[in-house]
């Protein structure tokens, strides 16, 4: 795992260049879920995981999340060790809220997800601030090749993700039947949602969403594959 520690918005292009990133990559963000699944949720996002770390190898894809090792990010994780793929994970965390991978969680301090190549630490005093920095290093590692954010699951923290990918003009795939606010975000896309945050990110027309289904979240991956595919 290779870490930098970044201050400043403008120091972002030359920390991505140390790390190694120097031409345009398809990229996949990941964000959602980031607290304790259940063994049951667990075990109905591994297959959906399993599909995007295959995706994410087949088309040399780049794959954007918050790195720490906890719901989708400790499933993405473990999907790319298990088939011992060798595309770019690179995990975004607020420096002052990181722990070294392999630690115990200490109050609000959490460890890294151990199978992420690299981990970009950024400023920022709680969980939620580093939404913008996650989504501006996907662009820039993208630098104008296809890029998606998909969101499963998730709780308030993953409206900011949300609109920070809308912010950088990225198309959002909500997985619609995981819950939380990937349904609440689904249900806009739907013109259905009572939640006012919900419908003003889904009418930025960015906001797709597909159902999660039973098959291990072939539909999800299919359009997530389709977009990928429109640059080549």
């Amino acid at each position: 795992m290779r870490t930098l520690s970044v201050e400043r918005w403008s120091d972002l292009p030359q920390a991505l260049a140390t790390l190694g990133f120097t031409r345009p990559i398809p990229t996949l963000v990941v964000v959602g879920a980031a607290a304790q699944l259940t063994d049951g949720e667990y075990e109905v996002f591994e297959p959906l995981f399993e599909e995007l770390a295959a995706l994410a190898d087949r088309w040399g894809a780049a794959v954007v999340d918050g790195g720490t090792d906890i719901g989708v990010m400790r499933l993405l994780g473990r999907a790319t060790r298990a088939h011992g793929y060798g595309f770019p994970v690179v995990g975004v965390v607020v420096a002052a809220l990181a722990a070294p991978a392999g630690s115990e969680v200490s109050g609000d301090r959490w460890p890294l997800e151990p199978n992420h190549s690299h981990v970009l630490l950024v400023p920022g005093e709680e969980w939620g601030d580093e939404a913008p920095w996650l989504a501006r290093v996907a662009t820039l590692i993208a630098a104008g090749a296809p890029s998606a954010t998909m969101l499963v699951n998730g709780g308030e923290g993953a409206y900011a993700d949300a609109e920070a990918s809308i912010a950088e003009g990225r198309r959002l795939i909500v997985a619609a039947g995981s819950g939380g606010t990937a349904d609440a975000l689904a249900a806009g896309a739907r013109g259905g949602s009572r939640v006012a945050r919900a419908r003003a990110i889904a009418e930025s027309g960015l906001v797709q969403a597909v159902d999660l289904g039973e098959d291990g979240g072939r539909p999800l991956t299919r359009e997530i594959e389709r977009i990928l595919a429109e640059g080549s």
